[in-house]
């Protein structure tokens, strides 16, 4: 094989995926600004920022109105919205449970069987309780 070939042959193959990188963030940005611009009342949202709020208004070009907290409602650059959260079906399955959500029907966590536990949390290899930063406090309050 002729080295004159090589050169243009590595500079294609170091191309490609620059090329297809390019249109894959293109049409990312092209899905991004047609989410924020189809924002309608209702939509929970996160911002760039990582604030969480419901859409109040929508109706400028520009700015969307979002309510952050009961009765708190800020006005953001529709830009500035990152995604648009779907529904929450934890929410309408916590009703349906009586309140249970799965957070709350998750099991605890249980403590080491080998060992102790001090006063302030910590597991001793050997068994023994190590309580010296306890006892400290203790003279100390003396």
């Amino acid at each position: 094989m002729d080295l004159s070939l090589l050169f243009p042959i590595l500079i294609l193959l170091l191309f490609i995926p620059i090329f297809l990188s390019g249109r894959k963030q293109k049409r990312q940005m092209a899905q991004t600004q047609a989410m924020q611009s189809a924002l309608a009342e209702g939509d929970v949202v996160t911002t760039t920022s990582g604030l969480r709020g419901t859409v109040v208004d929508a109706s400028y070009e520009d700015t969307i109105d979002l309510e952050i907290a009961d009765g708190v409602v800020t006005t953001w650059l529709r830009a500035a919205v990152r995604e648009k959260l779907p529904q929450d079906t934890h929410a309408e399955h916590a009703d349906e449970t009586g309140g249970a959500t799965a957070a709350s029907s998750a099991t605890t966590t249980e403590l080491p069987t080998s060992g102790s536990t001090s006063a302030n949390g910590t597991t001793s290899a050997n068994g023994t309780i190590s309580d010296a930063s306890a006892d400290s406090t203790a003279e100390e309050k003396k």
